[in-house]
């Protein structure tokens, strides 16, 4: 007897994602909406398009990243010598508080080498910023190249070592490189460096050009031939070559003297950081790209600093400071006892500005009596004695030194 056998029908077979299943038995409905082969085709060339975009976009933004993580040149060797010294360096200061020790370099090296000629290089510019540790303000203290101080040991280029020694500020660096300065600034102010950073005059001036120039006013033309400028009189925007040239010149700006140079830097920088931050720059990455390639292509620095990232958290922590508390001075001192062309510290007012910087205390800065006047070298650096001094600010913003701000510009 035949067994009775009851086909199973087929399951309905899909040609391709534009076929439905047809109604009737074994259907459970009319299916999802059929898809012409033609728009399939489309929708699958838009993904991969997208798709190209994206990779694309990462590419260029890794792309980036690694140019100017690139950029910047790591000094592992200046880390290794600070090491040989760990016991003799001052004890880091509260956490949070840093404080950068910034070099600029009058090496002639490399495409610096169409400014001049000299032996060696050595620190034309030395500023130890103080960074607070609630990031409510920043200050900036200049250090004399020709500050007489106690240079310690220090490893030469060729591996000899150099004895202690009374010096010129800047020699420590010719001696011994930025470890060395590292150290002499150290022993001299009580304050321990936490990074340090090295710019050459090709990266000043790059910087300058990244912002679209710096605005300064002159009261009568300048001509400089030792520093190749020509100025006119009057409200001007300089960019790069110009804006060093600025900066650098003595013997036609002011007295001639190192302390007004240090000054004109100082209010020079503080217009550039009003500029970066007014103009929104930090925030807007068409505009951030060019100052960070001009900052990172010709800066040395630390381990740590010597990232992108490790840039970016540096600035980021810092760029809401109020530029009326990015503060600018140069430190106390006076006249060298045995040279009248040399300074050195003027105590007890230097002991007091590292002290309060050493704990991240508050410290205070006035401008000069009249606009360009040069800083007093004698005296109390609080009050420098003279009869209409405007009256002391509330103990609570620490001690008072003569000095200016971000906020001042060099117009105002």
């Amino acid at each position: 007897m035949d067994a009775h056998v009851t086909e199973t029908p087929e399951p309905p077979r899909f040609a391709g994602w534009g076929a439905r299943p047809a109604g009737g038995p074994g259907a459970d409905g009319p299916g999802p909406p059929r898809i012409p082969p033609y728009r399939w085709h489309w929708r699958r060339w838009a993904a991969l398009g997208i798709t190209a975009f994206v990779l694309a976009g990462a590419g260029t933004g890794w792309a980036v990243y690694a140019k100017l993580n690139g950029n910047i040149h790591t000094d592992s060797a200046t880390e290794r010598e600070l090491r040989k010294w760990e016991s003799e360096r001052p004890p880091a200061g509260p956490p949070n508080a840093e404080n950068v020790l910034l070099i600029g370099s009058d090496s002639r090296n490399g495409g610096n080498g169409r400014y001049g000629h000299s032996r060696g290089q050595r620190s034309d510019t030395t500023m130890l910023l103080h960074l607070a540790a609630d990031r409510k303000s920043a200050t900036a203290v200049s250090i004399p190249r020709d500050l007489m101080v106690e240079v310690p040991h220090c490893k030469r280029p060729d591996g000899t070592e150099t004895a202690p020694r009374p010096g010129q500020f800047n020699g420590a660096f010719a001696a011994g490189g930025p470890a060395c300065t590292i150290r002499t600034v150290e022993k001299l102010t009580g304050i321990r460096v936490d990074h340090y950073m090295i710019i050459d005059f090709v990266g000043f001036t790059k910087m300058v050009d990244a912002v679209d120039g710096v605005e300064v006013c002159l009261p009568r033309p300048v001509h400089d031939p030792e520093a190749d400028l020509t100025l006119p009189a009057g409200r001007q925007t300089l960019h790069g070559e110009a804006a060093l040239g600025y900066v650098r010149a003595r013997k036609s700006l002011g007295n001639g003297s190192d302390t007004q140079r240090m000054e004109r830097q100082q209010r020079f920088l503080g217009a550039l950081v009003k500029k970066v931050q007014s103009n929104g720059v930090l925030l807007n990455p068409t505009r951030l790209y060019p100052v960070l390639d001009a900052a990172t292509s010709s800066l040395t620095t630390d381990t740590e600093l010597a990232s992108l990232r490790g840039l970016y958290e540096l600035v980021r922590s810092a760029r809401r400071i109020p530029t009326g508390q990015v503060q600018f001075m140069t430190v106390p001192r006076r006249e060298y006892r045995l040279d009248p062309n040399r300074d050195e510290l003027l105590q007890p007012d230097a002991g007091r500005l590292f002290a309060q910087l050493h704990k991240d205390l508050p410290v205070t800065v006035r401008p000069p009596r009249d606009a360009g006047e040069e800083p007093v070298r004698t005296g109390n650096g609080a009050s420098d004695d003279r009869p209409d001094e405007p009256s002391a600010p509330p103990p609570s913003s620490g001690p008072t030194f003569p000095g200016t701000t971000a906020e001042r510009g060099i117009c105002e």
